[in-house]
C-alpha cells in the first residue's frame, strides 16, 4: 500500500499545473514544525501544497512525502504509525497531509508526532473549521495557520489575462484612489471580466469546464454538509437537512431581511440551534455572518446580516432553485467577501451599510447618492458600474484587489 501512495504522489506532481499561483504561495513557508493550511472546499489547498513541494522542496533535495488522510489505507493503520515508519526507515522528515479533518483523532496524533519527533515538519490541510482547533488537543500553541480563501478578482484577472496586477492595501483605496485609477486603466475589458468573475471566477476550477462549474459548486455544498459538518460536528443525518434548507432560504431573500429568530421559525427549529448551524456554515466556508458595530457584549451579539459565502455560490443556488438574484445583494456580497477574505473586520452600521475601522461605506449602483451618509465623516460611496473614482466614491471592483 505504501507503493500505491508513492505512485499517487508522483502522479499528482506530474499532472500539476505551474502556470498560475495563489497569493498565499509566496507567503507560505515551513518555519514552524507544524503548519495548518485551512480553507473551504475547492479553493486550491492541494494545488498550493503540491506546487510548494515541487518548486521549493524537491529542488533542495528535501525528503518529503504527500498523502491524503482519507485514503483507504488509513482504515487499517494510523497516521502516527505511518509517519513514524517512514521517518525511521527512509528518513522522511517533511510530511504534507491533505484532508486531515476526515481522519478520526487527527488532533491527538499530530500533537503526539509534534511532541515525540522534534526533527519532523508536518503540514496539514483541512476545512476552515480547523482554524478554531476545537477538541481536547489545542494545536494553536504549536501550529502556524494559513487561511486560503477563494480567488480574489485581482487573481482571477491575472489568471485570465496573464497580467501581474498587485494587491492594493486598504488605505490605498481610501487615500490613493487616483493612483489606482491609473493602474487599472490599463486592464483590458475589465468590466466584462468583473461580471464574469461575479458568476464564475471565485473557485480556481472555473477554467476546467464552465458548463459543469455550478454542478461542482453544488457538489461542494453537499460534501461540506454531509461529510465535513456531519463528521466534524458529529451530527445525525436527520439534522443535516436543515443546512440545505437554510442555504436555500438565504438565497431566496435579500441579505439582512432575515434574523436568527425568523430563520429558526422558518426551519421549525429553536433559535439556539439555528445560531449554531449558522456558525457551522460560517466555519466551513458556506456563509458569512456580519455583526452589528454596536450592541453590548461582542460575544453575545447575533449576526445583523447573513450572506452566502461568495457570489458564485449565490448564482449556483439561484440556478438550482430558479429564483432571481437581486443585483444589490450581489454587490453587497462581493464587497463583504473581498474585505473579509483579505482578513479585515467588517461590521454593519445603521448610518451606512458597513463599517471598516472608522470608515463608513454605502454600497450601490452608479446613481447612488450620499443622502444616507449626509453629515457623517470618513464616508465613501462604493459604486458598481463606474471605472474611475471620484471624491468620496470608489469603484466596487477595486475591493477585488485587496488580496
Amino acid at each position: 500500500m505504501l507503493d500505491s501512495l508513492k505512485l499517487i504522489f508522483q502522479r499528482l506532481l506530474e499532472d500539476l499545473k505551474l502556470r498560475h499561483y495563489r497569493f498565499l504561495y509566496e507567503q507560505f513557508n515551513l518555519d514552524n514544525r507544524l503548519t495548518g493550511l485551512v480553507g473551504a472546499r475547492g479553493v486550491g489547498k492541494t494545488t498550493l501544497m503540491l506546487q510548494y513541494i515541487k518548486n521549493k522542496l524537491l529542488p533542495a533535495q528535501a525528503n518529503v512525502f504527500y498523502f491524503s488522510a482519507d485514503h483507504i489505507y488509513f482504515n487499517s493503520t494510523t497516521i502516527y504509525a505511518f509517519i513514524e515508519n517512514l521517518f525511521l526507515t527512509e528518513g522522511t522528515d517533511i510530511f504534507f497531509i491533505d484532508e486531515i479533518h476526515k481522519y478520526k483523532n487527527w488532533d491527538q496524533e499530530l500533537k503526539n508526532l509534534y511532541d515525540g519527533f522534534p526533527a519532523l515538519k508536518i503540514v496539514f490541510s483541512g476545512s476552515s473549521s480547523l482554524d478554531l482547533v476545537r477538541g481536547g488537543y489545542d494545536l494553536s500553541r504549536r501550529a502556524k495557520f494559513y487561511h486560503l480563501p477563494g480567488l480574489s478578482f485581482r487573481e482571477y484577472l491575472n489568471f485570465e489575462t496573464d497580467s501581474t496586477y498587485q494587491p492594493i492595501p486598504f488605505m490605498g483605496l481610501i487615500t490613493e484612489t487616483k493612483k489606482q485609477d491609473l493602474i487599472l486603466a490599463s486592464a483590458p475589458k475589465i468590466k466584462g471580466y468583473f461580471q464574469k468573475y461575479l458568476q464564475q471566477g471565485f473557485y480556481p476550477f472555473y477554467a476546467e469546464n464552465p458548463l459543469s462549474y455550478y454542478e461542482k459548486i453544488l457538489q461542494i455544498i453537499d460534501k461540506t454538509i454531509y461529510e465535513d459538518i456531519a463528521n466534524f460536528y458529529n451530527l445525525k443525518t436527520i439534522n443535516l437537512q436543515h443546512f440545505r434548507k437554510l442555504l436555500n432560504f438565504l438565497v431566496s431573500i435579500p441579505p439582512g431581511s432575515c434574523s436568527v429568530h425568523n430563520l429558526a421559525k422558518n426551519l421549525s427549529i429553536d433559535d439556539k440551534t439555528a445560531s449554531n448551524y449558522l456558525m457551522n456554515l460560517d466555519e466551513t466556508g458556506l456563509v458569512k455572518l456580519i455583526y452589528p458595530q454596536e450592541g453590548g457584549n461582542v460575544g453575545l451579539r447575533r449576526p445583523e446580516k447573513i450572506f452566502l459565502d461568495n457570489t458564485n455560490l449565490q448564482y449556483a443556488l439561484e440556478g438550482r432553485l430558479g429564483v432571481t438574484i437581486e443585483l444589490g445583494a450581489v454587490r453587497e456580497l462581493f464587497f463583504i467577501q473581498m474585505v473579509k477574505n483579505a482578513g479585515m473586520e467588517v461590521f454593519h452600521n445603521k448610518k451606512g451599510d458597513y463599517q471598516i475601522q472608522k470608515y463608513l461605506f454605502e454600497i450601490g449602483g452608479k446613481n447612488k447618492t450620499r443622502a444616507q451618509l449626509k453629515g457623517e465623516s470618513d464616508t465613501f460611496l462604493v459604486k458598481d458600474d463606474i471605472l474611475v473614482s471620484q471624491r468620496g466614491e470608489i469603484p466596487l471592483m477595486y475591493f477585488g484587489f485587496l488580496y
